[in-house]
């Protein structure tokens, strides 16, 4: 996964300076059916019973993965085929700018009517090196 490049900044503000930031409270994974970039977003998965699920991390060393499964609603329409996520702070809405981190999927996964997307704990990780 890559940080956004707002949250690079933010990172670099809390490492380097004395300058506060606000850190989210909250994270949600959405789907993308398009790549976002480390300054765009993707184009996110709407309709079809589609929402954004919250996610929580746990943290070992230089690495997090959530700490459950995240299971998003079956799909009552075609989603398209999903290549990323991102994860936002918010469960809808939001830009470029809120993004926190994006990733590719390593397969992209075509989702139909009745498909339900899965990501089991442990399997969305994010690394800083």
């Amino acid at each position: 996964m890559s940080l956004s490049n707002s949250f690079e900044t933010h990172t670099l503000k809390y490492l380097l300076t004395s300058d506060s930031v606000t850190r989210p409270t909250a994270w949600y994974v959405a789907l993308c059916t398009t790549d976002p970039t480390d300054s765009a977003l993707g184009t996110e998965v709407t309709g079809g019973g589609y929402a954004r699920q919250s996610v929580a991390f746990t943290i070992s060393g230089n690495n997090a993965s959530n700490t459950s499964a995240i299971e998003f609603p079956e799909a009552t329409a075609n989603y398209g085929t999903v290549v990323a996520v991102m994860i936002m702070p918010a469960s809808s809405g939001g830009s470029a700018s809120d993004m926190i981190v994006h990733a590719q999927l390593t397969a992209d996964k075509t989702i139909s009517t009745g498909d339900i997307f899965r990501i089991p704990a442990g399997d969305l990780d994010i690394n800083i090196d």
